[in-house]
């Protein structure tokens, strides 16, 4: 769930710091994606404030006069336990990284950082916030109404995936997810953690093949200053970082073999190495694996090892491709169109029967990622409130290059082109471009990105 899908609420966070200036640079940066933001110039002032008001997320400088950060962590889960906590520090070693984590923090950011750094972090803190959310709002369902999560549907197929899931999540099993692209694969590692004793823990996430496998050994297991070039700092690894939660490989089939024997190692000792480092570290983690591919057809070519795939394939869960569970596609839509329209500040629109027929006898090679974003498509186009086929089905010879482009292709040119036109209209002002479009500041950035348009 977008931690803006309701559009009178404003996610608060308390910013903990006793240089002003920090203060000031924090507020604006996250003040201007959404976020409702408070500041305190000391722990003591922090604890003060939170007893008379609400927080969602607290960001903490770690050395401050009087009460330091990791002093401010304890007291805060003790008496304020939902509050994520974000630690900020530029003296602490990894050890004191670690013991943060391990205190109930969500996450710490080493100086000097990135604004992007401290935005990214406060996203997934409220991500984790809202799982948590869905999380109670769960367990008060009346069992069989479909719903898991953002797991909904009343085809079979998508009730076994349920049932699966529910049986599943209180285990310390590993699980390997398995379906098409596009097809919830994320979704279904999120409800697991979410259902399982570990949700108050870390739900961290790394697709195995966006990242060179030299970058991914760090990326999982950390490393220590000096280990190759460009390790400027010691760093936790994934693996450290998540303890008490769920770690998913996504794409797990894109990773290096050398690499594989590692996690097989981690995985059976329960303990990792940071690279450049002689000293293993204990780790507490649950491994969820997921893969577009035929991982026993990629054993038998030697591409994935067998003993690390029976370590990961203990519980296996296959996700069925839309085209193969139409009675979803509605209630799917519904699920969908709530979360955009949060996003993008609007109305729910009605649908036409057109609309709604195409809708359900389309194919969806991309499968749910797919459905998202022809309903996307149809809000940005949509002018009188009311969805058809016409505002869902890309028909203008001139919008696309070709015919024979896949749909996910004809709708990311079409956006592009619209943000472009927004852009240079506004003289590339982000916020008056996003107040053109109606969609809010942070969903421009994040499409900017996903279309590769400059920052």
């Amino acid at each position: 769930m977008h931690p803006m899908s309701d559009v009178n609420f404003h996610p608060t966070v308390l910013i903990v710091d006793d240089e002003p200036s920090m203060r000031k640079m924090l507020s604006i940066a996250l003040k201007r994606n959404g976020y409702h933001c408070e500041t305190a110039q000391s722990g003591e002032a922090a604890l003060e404030f939170l007893e008379h008001s609400e927080v969602d997320i607290v960001i903490s400088d770690m050395r401050m006069g009087g009460m330091n950060g990791l002093e401010l962590l304890e007291k805060l889960k003790k008496h304020h336990p939902l509050i994520e906590f974000l630690l900020i520090t530029a003296h602490g070693t990894i050890e004191t990284a670690i013991e943060a984590v391990r205190g109930g923090a969500f996450d710490f950011i080493q100086k000097p950082f990135k604004v992007a750094e401290i935005e990214l972090a406060v996203d997934r803190a409220m991500d984790q916030i809202n799982l948590r959310r869905e999380n109670e709002s769960l367990r008060k369902e009346v069992s069989g109404v479909g719903v898991l999560g953002n797991l909904i549907g009343n085809s079979v197929a998508i009730k076994t995936v349920m049932d699966l899931v529910r049986r599943s999540a209180p285990s310390r099993s590993n699980v390997l997810v398995s379906g098409e692209s596009g097809t919830g694969k994320e979704v279904v590692a999120r409800t697991l953690h979410m259902l399982s004793q570990r949700s108050s823990g870390p739900f961290l996430a790394v697709n195995c093949g966006a990242i060179p496998g030299e970058l991914l050994e760090s990326e999982l297991f950390g490393h220590i200053k000096g280990s190759f070039t460009g390790a400027a700092t010691d760093k936790a690894g994934l693996f450290q970082a998540a303890k008490g939660g769920t770690i998913l490989l996504d794409e797990i089939g894109e990773m290096p073999v050398l690499l594989q024997v590692k996690l097989l190692r981690a995985l059976q000792e329960r303990r990792v190495r940071p690279v450049g480092s002689t000293r293993e570290i204990d780790v507490d983690v649950r491994i969820i694996a997921s893969t577009n591919r035929n991982l026993s057809d990629e054993v038998t070519a030697g591409n994935f090892r067998e003993d690390l795939y029976y370590r990961l394939n203990v519980i296996h869960i296959e996700i069925p491709p839309l085209r193969e569970r139409k009675e979803d596609i509605l209630p799917l839509t519904d699920l969908l169109l709530g979360k955009l329209c949060g996003e993008m500040a609007m109305v729910v629109p009605e649908f036409s029967p057109g609309a709604k027929n195409f809708l359900q006898s389309y194919d969806y090679p991309g499968n749910v990622r797919e459905l998202e974003n022809i309903l996307e498509r149809g809000l940005v186009l949509d002018v009188d409130g009311t969805l058809d086929s016409e505002d869902l089905i890309p028909t203008a010879s001139g919008e696309f290059r070709a015919a024979n482009t896949t749909l996910d292709e004809k709708l990311n040119e079409f956006e592009k082109k619209h943000i472009l036109e927004a852009l240079n209209k506004n003289g590339w002002n982000r916020t008056q471009t996003s107040a053109d479009l109606g969609i809010s500041f942070r969903s421009l950035r994040y499409r900017m990105e996903k279309l590769g348009l400059g920052q």
